[in-house]
């Protein structure tokens, strides 16, 4: 009877042993015994590290902002300008066939070098609104025997039946503006090669891909496509078609590659096209140079000297503190319990 009812105890101990187990395999990883720096905030450490900062951050914000500083741009808002001022109803004025010819002079204050930029502003308008932004097809514009995926386009996706190329709103809401400049006279070539990015132009714009049926609808959005140029060549169609994230953007419209004087007179002739009449948008000509930073923009210089100031500011306050009213390391009698005993 002994031997009989050991055997069952063995058996529970053996399957006790073999038993699984959720416990991880040690590790000085998952135990989290790694070796760690734990540096201790000491006064003298935080001031040192808010007045490099400071050394860092305010040279960096000056040279920004300077750089920014020396950026000459001409901006000209002629919306308004380039209505006449008998016309009541802008909206149906801008949709007929009316001559929208106008001309504008553009003093330059500061000596421009080559080459300067020409965008063209929007304000006011939301390329990032959802329905928009995914009104296109990326394989249309991309591959030729796909000119029939028009399925994300609607509305724009197809006139009597065949699909428009390039399908979608973004497309047939292209800017359709045009300015032509000159100088004493003489013309000013605006070169629009380049404008446009070179991945777009090599990978998402294809070079056997050409427009067909674009703007044939009974309402037109926008500029006409050259149907005997491939899409990759299109560049102001590139550049509008990379959508911006903000209702105000400004968009390349070539490079004037002659330098541009101080108390020149630029004589532009534009043809007013573009409807942003009928949701209160305004329209800008931006001549512009450029910087080692790019464009004019303080914002960064700004956001640097700002910083700075306030890490120095920090460190002066720091600095006083430490030494009008100095507190000694480790001292217990801080703790809630030594300064209040009898709670």
């Amino acid at each position: 009877m002994a031997s009989s009812s050991a055997a069952p105890a063995g058996s529970a101990d053996s399957t006790a042993t073999i038993r699984p187990t959720k416990r991880p395999k040690y590790s000085k990883f998952t135990q989290q015994e790694l070796p760690a720096c734990k540096p201790i905030l000491t006064p003298r450490a935080v001031i040192s590290a808010f007045l490099l900062v400071t050394v860092v951050f305010v040279p960096i914000g000056v040279v920004s902002l300077m750089a920014s500083r020396k950026v000459v741009e001409i901006v000209y808002r002629y919306e308004s300008e380039c209505i006449p001022g008998d016309i009541q109803d802008k909206v149906a004025y801008i949709k007929s066939s009316a001559n929208k010819t106008c001309q504008l002079k553009l003093p330059v204050h500061k000596n421009m070098k080559s080459p300067i930029y020409v965008y063209y502003q929007l304000d006011n308008f939301y390329q990032n609104h959802r329905r928009y932004v995914k009104s296109r097809s990326d394989e249309q514009l991309r591959d030729p025997k796909k000119e029939g995926s028009t399925s994300t386009c609607k509305p724009e996706d197809a006139v009597d039946g065949l699909p428009i190329v390039p399908c979608g709103l973004i497309a047939w809401s292209l800017f359709n503006d045009t300015y032509s400049f000159s100088r004493n006279n003489e013309n000013i070539t605006v070169n629009k090669k380049g404008i446009s990015w070179k991945s777009d132009r090599e990978h998402k714009f294809g070079k056997d891909v050409f427009p067909k049926n674009f703007q044939n609808s009974s309402i037109i959005g926008g500029a006409h496509l050259i149907e005997s140029i491939p899409l990759s060549e299109q560049e102001d169609l590139i550049v509008w078609m990379r959508t911006a994230a903000l209702p105000t953007f400004r968009k390349l419209y070539g490079k004037i590659e002659v330098d541009l004087n101080e108390g020149d007179s630029i004589d532009v002739t534009l043809e007013n096209n573009y409807n942003t009449y009928s949701f209160n948008g305004k329209k800008k000509l931006v001549l512009s140079t450029t910087s080692w930073l790019g464009g004019k923009n303080d914002f960064l210089g700004i956001a640097y000297l700002t910083v700075g100031g306030l890490c120095f500011f920090l460190a002066l306050a720091f600095t006083i503190v430490y030494f009008v009213k100095p507190r000694q390391l480790g001292d217990p009698s801080y703790l809630s319990w030594n300064r209040n005993p009898g709670s």
